[in-house]
């Protein structure tokens, strides 16, 4: 034995040297072979997207270095042995990567449901991971440089927009042979289209299926909101007459604290001051049993921010039927299952959050679920709201996969609403969705015009927004809006306790459409005016008493308030030089402020219905518009509005603490500890 080992000894003796120009030649080869192998020989390529084991590898090369140092130089045999070890794991690691398949949904024409129970729910099967792709990537072609040693070829490294410019089939508007608005299913490449064809529930194109779910990791932040510049302060003289339609959507607020305890102050284009100001319930007078469907309400006073203008506070209470009063209610619930819900705040808590309202449905309710990631597919055919077996079963068979074939999805979800409607029945579609289409739509403003389509057949759409990084509140705005709907974003299962639950029993029952707000000011009274908020909901004057103008909906039981700032003509307060040469005012009233005007539809119904209101100056003024009022001005600080003067958040914080009344379910506790953390942040 001694002699064996003294033989080895002497064999190691023997053993050359290493030139250390060739080892620290052959360690850059190494580390650029496996940074080609990885896809990140561009410096801009994201950490994240290397696979799980990257980490490891990384590891072993450090020991690799390690190795190699001087002290370690006696020891070359044994580096060669672990260079050999590596180029037969590596190659192995490669079929056995952990990701797990994620399930997809199929194609309405091909789901195969058992008509004698209502709780059939397709079998969703495993589609490819992506350990193939690595694998090709990993396991590429060698090439040979000219010292003879093995170059992997490197990996093509996608493009900023891959996923837009994937090959896939999305919907766009064209007539039918009877002249009709529908949707086409076209393939588009980029933002080229190459073929068009009728509406189909099939699959989209193979190349299409794994665009999102391969790139997603690679891509930045996307999230984009509707915003639009702040309301300017108008002159009375020049322009008296403002108008709006009506929001009681609640995103922005959401998206706000979601922000805020994160760490964060808010992107500025993410806060809509109407949607922070309309999130709180309020003790506003209700409307009686017979006349409109909702009371109005006109308080004025001092600006907590300016000593020397007025703020006019507008609150609109709606009716809250009797339960037992109110038409059934079919619900599509169109969910999002593409890759990018692949996170916790997504697909988990989504259907944890429609699972909370199912309590509140009745057995003459009826709910159906349409899922969509590569292609559309319905999950759930109508079933009795009694029946949470069945509604639940089908959620928890959902799993995140695949591209996102929004335009399909919806297309599919109102062709299944049609299929549920009765008189007097109410139809809406959930679209809870993180907002990414980025697959399937040629056209999002054709899909637009699609949804309003669909509202004028009785069908509403609104949209519940979850998670962030890819957020495209833009998107679910608009279709919101245009679906007379609302826009609700989703980050805590809280959250979706008021939003599905809290609110479940009124915000579905529609009671007026297409609300709009005027307010003409008079000029002897006010000198300026400024509206806080609502900039994405604003209508030309002459949109008011068009009935073909769109704006928004009340649901049983929702209120609306709005807020302006105004300045008296002797008031240091205006911004404004007065004009010298003015129509003389006398003969308007000295006392009123304003005017206000309202118009609303009963729903269903094409011709709208007109309410008065004068605007006095001597009004009562409650707890409530002041704390509306503070967090209007807690909206402007996170804006940094130019109108508050020192007025700041100690100010804000003071009036809306003062001011919280009752809460109940504290909401208006947890607003003053955000504005708190938002003075800190």
């Amino acid at each position: 034995m001694t002699d064996e080992f003294d033989t080895m000894r002497a064999a190691l003796r023997a053993t050359p040297q290493p030139d250390p120009d060739a080892k620290a030649a052959a360690l850059r080869l190494a580390m650029e072979n496996f940074d080609r192998a990885q896809g990140s020989t561009d410096p801009a390529r994201l950490s994240e997207d290397r696979p799980a084991r990257a980490g490891f590898l990384k590891g072993v090369l450090t020991m690799f270095k390690s190795l190699t140092s001087p002290g370690a130089l006696a020891t070359t045999t044994s580096v060669a042995a672990l260079l050999i070890g590596l180029a037969v794991v590596l190659p192995q690691m490669n079929h056995t990567d952990p990701t797990p398949g994620l399930g997809t949904i199929e194609p309405a024409s091909r789901l195969k449901t058992d008509d004698s129970s209502a709780a059939a729910v397709p079998t969703l099967p495993e589609p490819e991971t992506r350990a193939e792709t690595r694998a090709e990537t990993l396991n590429a072609p060698a090439l040979s440089d000219a010292t003879g040693a093995g170059q992997t070829a490197p990996a093509p490294t996608p493009p900023p927009n891959a996923k837009r410019a994937a090959v896939s089939k999305g919907l766009v508007a064209a007539p039918d042979a009877a002249g009709q608005t529908v949707m086409a299913e076209q393939s588009v490449i980029a933002d080229g289209p190459l073929s068009a064809g009728p509406l189909s529930a099939g699959p989209l194109p193979a190349e299409s299926l794994s665009t999102e779910s391969d790139l997603s990791q690679a891509m930045p932040d996307t999230e984009s909101f509707a915003h639009a510049a702040a309301n300017p302060v108008h002159i009375t003289a020049d322009d008296p007459v403002s108008t709006f339609s009506v929001d009681v959507d609640t995103a922005a607020y959401s998206v706000i604290r979601a922000s805020l305890n994160a760490g964060q102050l808010p992107p500025p284009d993410a806060v809509r001051i109407e949607e922070m100001v309309n999130y709180f319930p309020y003790d506003y007078p209700a409307p009686t049993a017979s006349g409109a469907p909702f009371t109005d309400t006109v308080t004025v006073m001092p600006t907590p921010w300016n000593a020397n203008t007025r703020l006019v506070h507008i609150a609109l209470q709606g009716r809250l039927p009797a339960l037992e009063n109110r038409p059934a209610l079919n619900l599509v619930f169109l969910i999002d299952t593409s890759g990018s819900m692949d996170e916790p705040a997504k697909l988990p808590l989504l259907k944890q959050s429609l699972g909370l309202m199912l309590g509140k449905l009745r057995p003459q309710d009826q709910v159906a679920i349409v899922a969509y990631a590569g292609s559309a597919g319905t999950v759930l055919p109508p079933t009795s709201g009694a029946d949470h077996a069945a509604i639940l079963a089908a959620l928890d068979n959902l799993s995140a996969g695949g591209g996102t074939a929004g335009a399909e999805g919806l297309a599919l979800a109102y062709q299944v609403a049609k299929t549920m409607q009765g008189d007097g029945e109410v139809s809406r579609i959930l679209l809870a969705t993180d907002g990414d289409f980025n697959v399937g739509i040629a056209d999002p403003e054709a899909l637009k015009t699609y949804v309003a389509t669909q509202r004028d057949g009785g069908t509403y759409l609104s949209v519940l927004g979850f998670g962030r990084g890819n957020l495209d509140d833009a998107t679910m705005q608009a279709l919101a809006q245009n679906g007379n709907g609302q826009a609700a974003y989703i980050d805590t299962l809280s959250e979706a306790q008021k939003v599905l639950v809290d609110q479940v029993s009124g915000a579905l029952f529609p009671i007026a459409d297409d609300v709009k707000i005027q307010v003409e000011w008079n000029p002897a009274q006010v000198a300026e005016y400024r509206l806080i908020g609502y900039e994405t909901r604003a209508l030309r004057r002459e949109d008011f008493n068009n009935d073909r103008v769109d704006a928004g909906e009340i649901g049983a039981g929702l209120q609306v308030t709005a807020l302006y700032e105004v300045t008296a003509p002797d008031s240091p307060a205006l911004l404004n030089t007065p004009l010298r040469y003015q129509t003389d005012p006398a003969a308007v009233s000295a006392t009123e402020l304003g005017y206000l005007r309202l118009r609303y539809k009963e729903p269903g119904q094409d011709a709208s219905n007109l309410i008065e209101t004068a605007i006095q100056p001597d009004t009562a003024t409650s707890p409530e518009a002041r704390f509306a009022a503070a967090i209007a001005g807690w909206g402007q600080l996170l804006q940094h509005a130019p109108y508050l003067g020192t007025w700041g958040w100690d100010q804000a914080i003071t009036l809306a603490t003062d001011n919280r009344g009752p809460d109940p379910y504290g909401y208006r506790t947890e607003a003053v500890t955000l504005m708190r953390l938002s003075q800190s942040l």
